[in-house]
């Protein structure tokens, strides 16, 4: 199952910074365990997304309970879970392997 997770900070942005390394250092952990697949801060500096792979939700929650941003209850955390069911040739078939992959031709 993927997941989008939405961090929207909650507290100051001078104390989410103060807790910035520990957070990238809990997305390279979780990268290096293929959990999470890409990640990056919300254009308008608001919080940021977290696209995850996980086996069950309870993988998943266990991942989140995890991150210095939501130990520290600085972000609100929002989950949304699907089943790919279309896919991109380029996204890696383990990820959405019951998804249909739509192949774009060269014009």
């Amino acid at each position: 199952m993927l997941y989008i997770l939405a961090l929207n900070y909650v507290r100051p942005l001078e104390e989410v910074k103060a807790h910035l390394d520990p957070h990238r250092q809990w997305l390279a952990k979780h990268i290096g365990a293929g959990r999470i697949l890409a990640a990056g801060p919300n254009e308008d500096k608001s919080g940021g997304l977290v696209l995850a792979s996980c086996g069950s939700r309870s993988e998943l929650d266990d991942m989140i309970a995890d991150d210095p941003f939501v130990a520290h209850r600085l972000v609100a955390v929002s989950v949304q879970g699907f089943e790919p069911a279309l896919r991109a040739e380029a996204l890696a078939q383990r990820w959405a392997s019951a998804a249909a992959v739509v192949a774009v031709r060269a014009a």
